[in-house]
């Protein structure tokens, strides 16, 4: 990487977002002072300013710190969008790595399986499984990244079919390597780069597949503050106290809007043919 590949505007502009949402994360709890669940009817619907008790967003109909709740919403995204893209991620390039290396009868038949779970729509697919088994943190991860494993599989598998013809794959099948040893050193290392940017955006789109869940009650146990949920108790009171709704759904419109723009800076940064063509 050169120096010039920071000032690029997608990535000044992407990491900022994501540096402002990481501080809230970590030190919004500690800017207010004010417990997420603590209620104070006595203070309800403030609204914004630096002269009303500490509450620097604002407050909700039952009192409590939009800044706190807004502070927690982004840890609960957070860590669901990285677990998500971890589980998913590994999964879906060993999966697609193998089925591309092995080729043939075995590779038709893990597709067909690949092909199974595409054809159900995935936010319908959370729905159920989140009715079914009840709402809990472990179980939002599982409803959410038991498909998002296929762009990496898809991704994972077209580049090991090609290559598995390669000759340091042939050098290496020829000196004894098992497919363990193929897969780890070989293939494996080559996806990375794909498999990053394919992350970037999945994250992206698990924030925003968590927000809807909690919007419409089916997400983490309502006790847990999100900023899904947040949007959904404030959509009653968005003519006389805005904040409640728009700051949550500005969070997540820039979390989702830096990762957004890492993805396609790092894209462009790890595509060959682009970096090609800027020379």
């Amino acid at each position: 990487m050169r120096k010039s590949d920071f000032l690029n505007a997608k990535f000044i502009i992407g990491a900022s977002c994501l540096l402002l949402i990481l501080t809230l994360a970590i030190f919004g709890n500690v800017i207010t002072g004010h417990d997420p669940q603590e209620q104070d009817l006595m203070s309800s619907l403030q609204p914004p300013g630096f002269s009303n008790g500490g509450y620097y967003l604002g407050t909700d109909h039952l009192g409590r710190d939009i800044l706190a709740r807004m502070a927690s919403g982004a840890r609960v995204s957070i860590v669901i969008a990285t677990a998500i893209v971890l589980i998913s991620g590994v999964f879906g390039v060993l999966y697609g790595a193998l089925s591309g290396y092995w080729g043939g009868f075995r590779d038709i038949v893990l597709q067909k399986i690949v092909e199974t779970f595409w054809a159900f729509p995935p936010i319908l697919l959370a729905l159920a499984i989140l009715a079914f088994f009840g709402q809990s943190l472990a179980n939002i991860i599982i409803a959410l990244a038991i498909q998002r494993w296929i762009p990496y599989c898809r991704i994972a598998r077209a580049q090991a079919l090609v290559l598995r013809n390669r000759e340091f794959v042939a050098a290496s099948q020829i000196m004894g390597a098992g497919t363990g040893w193929v897969v780890t050193r070989h293939i494996l290392p080559n996806l990375l780069s794909a498999a990053i940017v394919i992350a970037t955006f999945s994250m992206a789109g698990a924030i925003l597949a968590e927000a809807s869940l909690s919007f419409l009650g089916l997400g983490v146990p309502p006790e847990i503050p999100t900023w899904g949920g947040m949007l959904a108790e404030g959509r009653s009171y968005v003519v006389g106290a805005w904040w409640i709704a728009v700051f949550p759904g500005l969070g997540i419109f820039f979390t989702v809007l830096g990762l957004n723009l890492l993805g396609d800076w790092l894209r462009d940064l790890l595509d060959p043919k682009a970096a090609l063509n800027l020379r």
